[in-house]
């Protein structure tokens, strides 16, 4: 442990396209969420060999779920036994920092499931420990509930975040505006903090930014479009381009962003189900993202082989993932090189 923050330590959180020593993920075992568990964890395990195609991958499984776990996994993805109670890796887990000599280390936010929606969470309120642990790297602790996918940062100082999430009375109460953002800039080494209107529709993380807007590299953001059925949803997709245009970096470049549609035609009627192509995944020469068996799979595609020239592009079903509210960034946490 240190007095100093990461900031002032010299850390900082690298962008998702940095090389990655390895992947982090946690097996599904939340039973009130998953309505099929054995078929979610069919699709975690195809999220996991498709980044395994890339780099190496850690999944962390409740000591009673292991021989299951084991029998699902292919035996070139590592796995270690942890007190989890489900599956959001890219929430429960650290956000890794590293600094200009590559030493690397951890900032462990406080986490309460996004806003104490889910009981027990004990468990994964300590995971970040774990993988600090596990990684062996320093760690640094923040008293700001915050998690993983309220973030993206593209490792020159910029921070992108929304107004719906950190700020909520469910997660913040007692923490103004600016000292979130002064706490966002000293634990992930940030110099600015884009804010976001989010989206309050999106009950289940209350609008995290990474199922809305990422950077993909140097001053690009890829973000939703509208649909163009007039809703309420496509109102707070539009505030948020809105929103983004015309921002400068904390380099002073003008961001350009990228769109993509949400996969509004995907056969499902859950009421969380996750339809975010931007929840996509860098990893080390490629971009893992989600299909739904839609057209807009074949547009988006095209898409990511424009914007990622240098990248394989590889995609994976997640229908049983998507209906826990999340996608394929939500569910991975890079540990970078």
């Amino acid at each position: 442990m240190t007095n100093q923050t990461p900031r002032q330590a010299g850390f900082k959180m690298p962008p998702e396209w940095a090389e990655h020593k390895r992947t982090w993920m946690m097996w599904p075992c939340r039973t009130e969420i998953w309505t099929d568990i054995d078929a979610t964890r069919r699709d975690y395990a195809a999220v996991a060999h498709a980044i395994r195609e890339f780099e190496p991958v850690t999944m962390s499984v409740r000591p009673e779920d292991y021989a299951g776990a084991r029998a699902i996994l292919d035996d070139n993805i590592d796995i270690i036994k942890a007190d989890i109670n489900d599956s959001w890796a890219r929430d429960a887990g650290p956000c890794f920092l590293r600094n200009a000599n590559g030493q690397r280390a951890g900032t462990q936010f406080r986490f309460n499931a996004w806003g104490g929606k889910y009981h027990p969470h004990d468990g994964d309120a300590t995971f970040s420990a774990t993988v600090c642990d596990v990684a062996d790297v320093k760690s640094f602790t923040s008293n700001l509930v915050a998690e993983g996918g309220g973030v993206s940062v593209d490792g020159e100082g910029t921070i992108i975040t929304t107004e719906t999430c950190f700020p909520n009375i469910n997660r913040n109460p007692d923490w103004t505006k600016e000292a979130i953002e002064n706490e966002l800039m000293e634990m992930l080494g940030g110099e600015k903090v884009i804010w976001l209107p989010g989206n309050p529709l999106e009950n289940e993380t209350d609008g995290h930014v990474d199922g809305i807007a990422v950077f993909v590299a140097p001053g690009v953001v890829l973000m939703e479009s509208p649909g163009t059925e007039p809703s309420e949803w496509n109102d707070y997709i539009q505030k948020n381009l809105d929103a983004m245009e015309g921002q400068t970096d904390a380099k002073g470049r003008r961001i350009r962003i990228v769109t993509v549609p949400e996969a509004v035609e995907a056969p499902s009627d859950h009421p969380k189900f996750c339809r975010s192509y931007v929840n996509s995944y860098l990893v080390n020469g490629g971009v893992v993202m989600p299909v739904y068996g839609v057209a807009s799979d074949t547009l988006v595609r095209g898409i990511f082989r424009s914007l990622f020239p240098e990248r394989r592009v590889r995609e994976v079903r997640i229908d049983s993932i998507a209906i826990g509210g999340g996608g394929i960034h939500c569910i991975t946490q890079q540990e970078p090189a």
